[in-house]
C-alpha cells in the first residue's frame, strides 16, 4: 500500500506541476490563442484540436464558449471534444510518455476528421447562432504582471499562506526527486525532465503576484483539481492491484476484449476526469491493448464538456453519441489490426 501510495503522489505531483505550467503559459499570452479561431473552417478544426490536446480542460472550455457565441461549428466542438483527454493527458504523460504522445497525435488527427463529417452531415445547420449563455462559467483570464521584480521581494517579507504551502510542497517534491523516494529510481530523462519542470514551477510560485497564487493556482488548481486527481490515481491503483493481484482476472479481462472496449466507450460518456485513468492503468499493467486505451481516450473529455451540458442539452447529447461512435469504431478497428 505504501508504494502504491508513493506512485499515485509521484503522479499527481507531475500532473500538479505541469498544469501549474500551462496556467502560467496561458496568464503569459492573455489567452490570445482563443483570438486565432479564424473563419475558414479548415482554421477552426485545427485550432480547435489544437486546443482540445492541450493537457486539462481549458481549452476544451475555450471551445465551448466560442460555439455559445455562434463562431464556430458543432463540428470543431467535435474535434475539440475527440481530441481532448482532460486532466488524464497529465497522467498519461506521466506515466507513459511514449504512448501518450503517440495517442495524442491519433487523437489531433481523427478529431478533425470526426468533425468534418459531422458539418458535412449536417449542413449550413452546424453553425452555433445561440447567443452567449449566461450560465456558463469559465475561468476568467485577467491581464496580470507574471514577474513583477519590484514586488518580489515584498510578496516573500508578507508571504501568505498559499504562497508558503505551494513554495513548501514543491521543495518537498524536488528533494522526493533527487533522493529517488518518488518518481524513476535511476537518472534517465523522465527523472531529469520532471526535476527540472518541477524548479521552474518553484520559481513561478517564488516570483508570481499574489492575485496569481490565490486566484489561478491555489483556488483553481488546488481546491478544485488536485484533490480529485490524487483521489482517482489511487482509487485505481488500489482497484487495479486487487483485481490484478488478488482476483486474477487478468486472463478474463484480456479473453473478453471486445466487452472491456465497449465498457470502456460507455465509460467514457461520464462527463467527468477520472473514471478513464482506470483504462490507463490496466494499459500499464499490460492487461489491455492500446486500441482500447485509445478508444476511451477519443470519448471521454475529462469535464470539458459540462459547460456545454449547461448551454444545451441536446448539443451535449449529440456530441456524446458522435464521440461514442467515432472511438468504438476505431477501438475496433485497432483489436482487428492486433494492437
Amino acid at each position: 500500500m505504501i508504494e502504491i501510495t508513493k506512485h499515485a503522489l509521484m503522479i499527481t505531483s507531475f500532473v500538479f506541476v505541469i498544469m501549474l505550467l500551462i496556467e502560467y503559459l496561458n496568464i503569459l499570452t492573455s489567452g490570445v490563442w482563443q483570438k486565432k479561431l479564424v473563419n475558414k473552417a479548415w482554421g477552426q478544426y485545427v485550432i480547435a484540436s489544437l486546443l482540445g490536446v492541450v493537457p486539462g480542460c481549458l481549452g476544451a472550455f475555450v471551445v465551448v464558449a466560442m460555439y455559445s457565441h455562434g463562431l464556430i461549428t458543432i463540428g470543431a466542438v467535435v474535434t475539440a471534444m475527440i481530441a481532448t483527454s482532460g486532466d488524464e493527458a497529465f497522467i498519461m504523460l506521466a506515466m507513459i510518455p511514449k504512448q501518450a504522445f503517440l495517442i495524442i497525435g491519433i487523437l489531433f488527427t481523427v478529431g478533425i476528421v470526426a468533425g468534418i463529417l459531422t458539418d458535412i452531415i449536417r449542413g449550413k445547420s452546424a453553425i452555433g447562432k445561440t447567443q452567449y449563455c449566461k450560465k456558463l462559467e469559465l475561468h476568467e483570464i485577467n491581464n496580470c504582471a507574471c514577474f513583477p521584480r519590484d514586488m518580489i521581494f515584498k510578496q516573500w517579507k508578507e508571504c501568505s499562506v498559499s504562497r508558503g504551502i505551494l513554495g513548501f510542497v514543491l521543495i518537498l517534491i524536488i528533494l522526493a526527486l533527487s533522493t529517488g523516494e518518488i518518481g524513476p529510481h535511476e537518472w534517465n530523462w523522465i527523472r531529469i525532465t520532471f526535476l527540472i519542470v518541477t524548479m521552474i514551477a518553484l520559481f513561478i510560485v517564488a516570483t508570481v503576484p499574489d492575485h496569481f497564487i490565490e486566484e489561478h493556482l491555489w483556488q483553481h488548481l488546488v481546491k478544485k483539481h488536485i484533490p480529485k486527481i490524487f483521489l482517482w490515481t489511487l482509487g485505481a491503483l488500489v482497484v487495479m492491484h486487487l483485481l490484478l493481484e488478488h482476483l486474477h482476472l487478468e486472463s478474463t479481462i484480456r479473453e473478453g476484449r471486445w466487452i472491456i472496449l465497449l465498457v470502456a466507450c460507455f465509460v467514457g460518456l461520464i462527463p467527468e476526469s477520472g473514471p478513464h485513468l482506470i483504462f490507463v492503468t490496466f494499459y500499464t499493467q499490460g492487461t489491455i491493448p492500446l486500441s482500447i486505451l485509445l478508444a476511451s481516450s477519443i470519448v471521454q473529455d475529462g469535464h470539458g464538456m459540462l459547460p456545454m451540458l449547461a448551454h444545451s442539452r441536446r448539443s451535449f447529447m449529440g456530441i456524446k453519441i458522435i464521440n461514442f461512435i467515432t472511438g468504438f469504431l476505431c477501438g475496433a478497428i485497432g483489436l482487428i489490426l492486433g494492437f
